[in-house]
This record gives C-alpha cells, structure tokens and sequence, in this order.
C-alpha cells in the first residue's frame, strides 16, 4: 500500500517553533535557536513531506526559512491572512501556538500552495537595506511635520535630528548602490529597469529584492502577484465592479510612483493614461491600469534583457 504524502505546518514565535504534521496528526516543539534549528531540520528529512509552508511573519521566520532551504526541504513561505482565511472556513477560530501549527498543516494538505525560488541571502540583504531605508524616510518626513509645529526651543534638535537621518539616509543609499554594482545580474537588471522613463532607482531596488520573479512569471500572474490585476465581482446576471486587492503592498507602492510619474513623462503611459480618462475613467482606475502596462512592460524587457526603446 503506498504511504500517504505528509505535509506539515510550522508555527514560529520567538521563543519556539511548533511543528504539526498531516496526516499523522504528530506535533512537535522546538526552541527557535541555532541547536532547535538543527533538531529541526534533523526530524523533518526522514519524513519526506510534500511540503513545509510557513507563515510569512517578518525576522522570526527568516532562520527557519534559510536552514530549510539549506538542507533542501520544500519549504513554502504564506501570507498569514490566507491562513486565518482558511481556519474560518473550517470553523476555527481558537488561537494557540499548537492549533496555529495544525491549521498550518492542514492548509499545506488541502490547498498545497505552489514551491517558489526563494530569495538567497545576497536578495535578503537587499531586502533589509531597502526596508531600512523606507523607515528612515518615514523617520524623516515626521520629524519635518513635526518641525512646523513644534516650539522655538524644540526646532534646534529636531533640525539635528533630521541633520542625522538624512545622512544615515545617504549612508544606506551608498549601501544598496554598492549591493547592486557588485552583482552583474542585479546591475543589467538595474540597466533595464532604469531604462523606462518614471522608474527610478527606489522602484528598481524595490523590484530587484521585492519582486525577484520580474521576467520569469506571465504577465497576469505577475499582476495577481503584485495586486494591480481586477478581480471580477459577478453573481448570476448581476456585474459587479471589478476591483484589485491582495498582493505586495510595498511593490504596488512604489509601482504606483512610478505610474504616476510615468503618466506625465513616459509618452507612452501619458498617452495611455489620457485615453483611459478621456474614455470616462476614475483617476485611479487609470493610474492602476498604468502601473499593470508598465508592470508588463518592464516584464518583458527583464525576460527578454532589452532596454525601453521609445516609438
């Protein structure tokens, strides 16, 4: 008789890691340290699951996700809304560690979500010099807000205080900029990306660490993948509005700068933008529209490793 595909669910917090496994219905804990790891690794080999899906819960998922990828288990990283999603369908609604993991699992089995390339650790770096720099940006545009209000006595120190953001801010552009030149895949990239009028170099570090399927991937996967494809809203002879949702909230948001910018300097996207309107579309059904054409664009150009040539 063959034996039945095992898939298991990892629950992690900061102090544990709570495996379950399907259909055995077997749990394990394990500390979230270097040796739990190891003891990880080591009672999940034998096994020969199908797959090991995680969810996508900020640095406490990273080791997991980097020891498993090492030791080549099928490691799936989740968007942990899909998981809540999936327990309320089931009818769980209890929250614990133990349960996390079994739903986790039970999700593996049922829905077992696609195994993706993950990011190398040179991607990773990447990534946390990127994000970093948003925070700093942030850090800065509030102490500026906060400047205008703030009393005579406070400017001296907010004023310092931006002073020193701002060359933190220098330091981890240089950073990312170093990054990228010493990667030739990362630097022809660079080259095609910032080819495209309105793509600057925050949406291409964005793109490179955020969106590393660029190229690889059908133009509507991509978008699904980012969250600028429509999804339809029918029932019976009714239509509904289409509407986008879902997706890589920091990749749409500089999509979206990009778009914007593009609509008013990139002929192209200009040109496309000003039809959309003049045929009666909402300012942001085009702008979205825009950043799905130059999401495509940019697709092709990444696949094929052409610059933008302009008509």
């Amino acid at each position: 008789m063959k034996e039945p595909e095992r898939f298991v669910g990892i629950d992690i917090s900061k102090e544990e890691l709570v495996v379950a496994v399907r259909p055995t219905a077997e749990l394990q804990s394990f500390p979230n340290t270097e040796e739990g790891l190891a003891a990880l690794v080591g009672f999940l080999q034998p096994l020969g699951a199908h797959s090991i899906v995680l969810e996508a819960t900020g640095g406490f998922v990273r080791a997991a996700v980097n020891a498993l990828a090492l030791a080549a288990l099928p490691v799936v990283v989740v968007n942990p809304r899909q998981i809540r999603d999936f327990a309320r369908s089931v009818g769980l609604l209890a929250k614990t560690d133990a349960i996390d993991a079994r739903i986790i699992a039970r999700f593996a089995e049922a829905v077992r979500p696609e195994l993706r390339p993950l990011k190398d650790l040179e991607t990773q770096k990447l990534e946390d010099l990127n994000n970093r720099r948003r925070q700093i940006v942030e850090m800065i545009s509030a102490e500026k807000n906060r400047l205008g209000m703030a009393p005579p006595w406070s400017q001296k120190d907010i004023r310092s205080h931006i002073a020193w953001l701002e060359k933190r801010l220098k330091r981890i552009n240089d950073d990312i900029d170093d990054l990228i030149k010493n990667s030739p895949i990362w630097r022809q990239k660079e080259k095609i990306l910032t080819s495209v009028l309105g793509v600057g170099p925050v949406v291409t570090t964005t793109l490179l660490c955020g969106l590393p399927e660029l190229g690889s991937l059908s133009a509507r996967k991509l978008s699904a993948l980012v969250g600028v494809a429509p999804f339809n809203r029918d029932s019976g002879q009714s239509r509904g509005r289409r509407s986008c949702w879902g997706g890589r909230a920091h990749v749409r948001a500089a999509l979206y700068m990009a778009a914007l910018t593009a609509s008013r300097c990139n002929p192209m996207i200009r040109e496309f933008y000003l039809r959309l309107r003049l045929a009666g579309k909402p300012a942001k059904v085009a702008l979205v529209a825009c950043m799905r054409k130059l999401l495509v664009i940019l697709n092709a150009m990444v696949k094929n490793n052409t610059c933008w040539q302009q008509a």
